[in-house]
């Protein structure tokens, strides 16, 4: 159990705290050898923390048993990494592990059919799908570490909850901060749409801002995350792609449109 010790100050609640951290024994972790060594001809990928559908206000995160998910309403950790995933399947994705018929790891250029610039695609553009939505589904990858782990894990956010996301994080930066420069409170609310089709949305807030022992070790962790997250297929955000509970969207922001009730 890490000991903590906070100060504050009338400026600023978040001020750094000393603290004897979980993320210290980090210092040395290479994850790329790691993967190489333990997991040579084994999955490499990483296990992944599940929104629910249908508003359910609780994640499933793997826990001790490998069998068993643990739901737990809330969880802290670091973002280590996040990035754009953009994919589109030509007849409607009804779940499976099937590759997308394009797709893209940077929301700047899509592989596949049609394949080219994302921004200029007809199928990427507000209208083109169901309920004003796009036909393309844009989503993203976050890459987070508890304390006390050394794998991190795979959150994928659907269209619902990049909203949230982007307000959170322009947030961090008017502090001068980074994602990975503090740890992140994820919980979830129920929203529904206008048509009455509840779907859960990702909140986030800000835990603690680490110290600065914790975010030198938590840089080195990122650019390693980051390098090796070009390797994760899109299977591994697959059962993701459909969730988004026939999310109505405002054809002239593209945002999802705010639930009218539903809200807990």
């Amino acid at each position: 159990m890490s000991k903590k010790k906070e100060t504050t100050n009338a400026a600023d609640e978040h001020t750094e705290v000393a603290v004897t951290s979980g993320f210290m024994q980090l210092a040395n972790t290479n994850i790329g050898e790691m993967i190489t060594e333990e997991l040579d001809g084994l999955d490499a990928g990483f296990e992944r923390i599940k929104i629910p559908s249908a508003g359910s206000i609780t994640f499933e995160i793997p826990g001790e048993d490998p069998n068993e998910s643990d739901s737990v309403k809330e969880f802290s950790a670091v973002i280590l990494f996040h990035h754009p995933l953009h994919a589109f399947y030509r007849s409607k994705y009804t779940g499976g592990n099937n590759p997308p018929d394009c797709g893209s790891f940077d929301g700047i250029i899509g592989e596949g059919d049609p394949g080219g610039e994302c921004k200029r695609c007809p199928y990427n553009q507000f209208g083109s799908g169901e309920n004003g939505a796009k036909a393309c589904k844009n989503r993203r990858r976050i890459f987070v570490l508890r304390e006390g782990e050394i794998f991190p894990l795979l959150l994928s956010l659907p269209t619902g909850s990049l909203r949230e996301f982007t307000r959170y994080i322009k947030r961090l930066l008017s502090k001068g901060r980074k994602s990975n420069s503090v740890i992140t409170r994820f919980s979830l609310k129920k929203a529904v749409n206008n048509g009455g089709i509840a779907y859960s949305q990702a909140q986030f807030t800000l835990d603690r801002v680490l110290t600065s022992d914790e975010h030198v070790v938590i840089e080195k962790m990122s650019e390693q995350i980051r390098e090796y997250s070009k390797q994760v297929a899109f299977d591994y955000d697959n059962a993701g792609f459909a969730d988004d509970g026939g999310l109505n969207v405002d054809p002239e922001t593209g945002e999802a449109i705010e639930p009218l009730n539903g809200e807990s």
